[in-house]
């Protein structure tokens, strides 16, 4: 992972700004979006009227353990699963501030370099994964992972 020092104000507001649209346009809960910058810090945070007091605190931990780890939160759900002991090291480790569940993405310049995270919760967590990847797109940056589940997307979308 090759880090930059900061994910701006003006990306973050249009990637939490295009998520939060996404999520209203396919009619998802009530959302939380947090971005933090490669240190780690909060650059902006919303949350919609009706998200659940929790929702900030999962929306930080998906994107925190995404930057902690290097790797996207579906990623560590899907490297953690047949390995509890791990998790749960991962867990006392980070405080119990990791939530290993998709929507956790990192932030990268065109050209890889890693300057934050974005984090979301409110729907099932392929739905805010599915936010935060676009929302990245939108910004003109690279999100890990690249690109949504495809199979979640096709069963998904066909059905709307």
């Amino acid at each position: 992972m090759r880090l930059q020092t900061s994910l701006t104000l003006e990306s973050a507001t249009t990637i939490i700004d295009e998520a939060l649209r996404l999520g209203r346009g396919l009619d998802l809960l009530p959302l939380t979006v947090v971005a933090l910058n490669a240190g780690g810090q909060i650059v902006a945070t919303k949350s919609e009227d009706g998200s659940g007091i929790m929702r900030f605190d999962i929306a930080f931990g998906k994107a925190w353990g995404a930057l902690g780890m290097g790797i996207s939160s579906r990623l560590i759900r899907d490297r953690l699963s047949n390995r509890p002991t791990f998790q749960n090291a991962l867990a006392a480790a980070s405080d119990g501030r990791l939530i290993p569940v998709p929507g956790g993405v990192l932030v990268e310049t065109t050209d890889g370099i890693t300057i934050g995270a974005i984090g979301i919760s409110g729907d099932t967590s392929e739905k805010d994964e599915y936010c935060a990847i676009l929302g990245v797109h939108k910004a003109g940056l690279k999100s890990e992972p690249a690109e949504v589940d495809p199979d979640w997307e096709r069963s998904y979308l066909s059905d709307k």
